[in-house]
């Protein structure tokens, strides 16, 4: 049987190491996301202060922070208790959002709308906050090396086959 397939560069004699696990997965990603997001709200900031002036590009960046502020928060969660408590990363998960949602609406509720904020604009600037902060962290989690299983037990009286 025979191959068309180029045969690349010899592999070396040397052992072939291990990567492990990603170190800080949920700062990873919250970098990750924060500068798609942020990409993308400068760009709709942008285009809102060309065509409707500032206090449009001011809602658009007001819209798409409230986004960032309230995925940020559950990263830096899940960073902290991930460290410690990986098993009950879900439930803080659950709770913290939970709270947030709760939080969010009462300081919206007692700050009101602003006089300046164009409605569309906000909602525009965090609609395109969410989509890139999501596609960021998928993209992040796809790239994510999380290990399943312990490491084999190299030392003499471990049972390595």
């Amino acid at each position: 049987m025979t191959s068309n397939a180029d045969s690349g560069r010899p592999s070396g004699n040397g052992p072939v190491g291990v990567s492990g696990p990603t170190k800080s997965l949920w700062l990873r990603l919250l970098a990750l996301s924060s500068a798609a997001s942020g990409g993308g709200l400068l760009l709709t900031g942008v285009i809102a202060l060309l065509v409707q002036g500032m206090p449009s590009a001011l809602s658009a960046l007001f819209g798409g922070a409230l986004v960032m502020a309230f995925f940020a928060i559950s990263l830096a969660v899940g960073h902290f208790v991930g460290r410690t408590n990986p098993s009950g990363a879900i439930g803080i998960f659950v709770a913290t959002y939970f709270i947030k949602v709760v939080g969010f609406a009462v300081v919206l509720f007692a700050i009101g709308a602003p006089a300046w904020l164009n409605g569309r604009w906000f909602l525009g600037g965090a609609v395109v906050a969410v989509v890139l902060w999501q596609a960021a962290e998928i993209y992040g989690f796809s790239k994510a090396r999380l290990q399943i299983y312990n490491d084999p037990d190299t030392t003499e009286g471990g049972t390595n086959v």
